[in-house]
């Protein structure tokens, strides 16, 4: 196998300013993807793409609100201005929101989370659906939470969120894969050291779960050796 076995592919993959987002952007970077870096973090997304072009790969930052309306229609064009297919597309970017009693969900919020973790998504896999096809490789990896399968106190409104993004992008996965290359997997990373994580614990001892490193080489490793539509992994350790 040759050492850039994404060479010749584009990716884009969103939340890429940190965490899970980052690492994995990274890592198809240095297996030879051209990497489109996207999130609301302008400084974030420069220092991750120094980093890439420091390592010897190649990326393109594209800072963007994607709740913000229309904001994924105008990247998508423009990314189609320059590019004629998108090989993979790694749907990262999502919010936790306030923990709390199912009863005392804030609706303003969870409709800011509802937003981003699922509307976003869903207009994403929309604004991008023609260059996935025209790719004769396309594939969409998701990252999930074990709160979307296995429901927990004071998890609700994120655990339904990712419920739900979860049973939308494998519907779709299932709608195109007999008439397309596509192909779709949904990865729970467990337990990682992300921003996010030290929100929801804030007691826990960082060192005490897994990089990110190790996400984002998982992803690049199932990229690279395929998977069926429908694939699902938890990734522990």
């Amino acid at each position: 196998m040759t050492n850039k076995p994404l060479a010749g592919r584009l990716a884009l993959v969103t939340g890429a300013s940190r965490g899970i987002g980052a690492a994995t952007a990274k890592a198809l970077a240095m297996a030879g993807a051209h990497v489109v870096l996207t999130s609301r973090t302008t400084g974030g997304l420069e220092e991750v793409e120094e980093a890439i072009n420091t390592a010897g790969g190649t990326a393109t930052i594209a800072p963007i609100d994607l709740t913000e309306s229309d904001s994924i229609a105008r990247f998508a064009t423009a990314l189609m201005g320059r590019w004629d297919t998108l090989d993979i597309l790694v749907l990262n970017a999502a919010m936790l929101g306030t923990l709390s009693a199912t009863a005392a969900i804030d609706a303003k919020e969870l409709a800011k989370v509802l937003t981003l973790n699922v509307s976003a998504q869903i207009a994403l896999l929309a604004a991008f659906d023609e260059m996935l096809r025209k790719s004769d490789h396309g594939r969409i990896v998701g990252l999930t939470s074990s709160v979307a399968r296995g429901p927990r106190a004071y998890w609700g409104a994120y655990g339904a969120s990712k419920a739900a993004f979860e049973v939308l992008l494998t519907s779709y996965g299932l709608e195109v894969a007999n008439i397309s290359n596509i192909r779709t997997a949904i990865i729970d990373p467990g337990a990682t050291r992300t921003a996010m994580r030290a929100r929801a614990y804030p007691g826990e001892d960082p060192a005490s779960v897994k990089d990110p490193a190790m996400i984002g080489d998982r992803i690049a490793a199932l990229l690279i050796e395929d998977f069926e539509a429908g694939y699902f992994e938890r990734i522990d350790g």
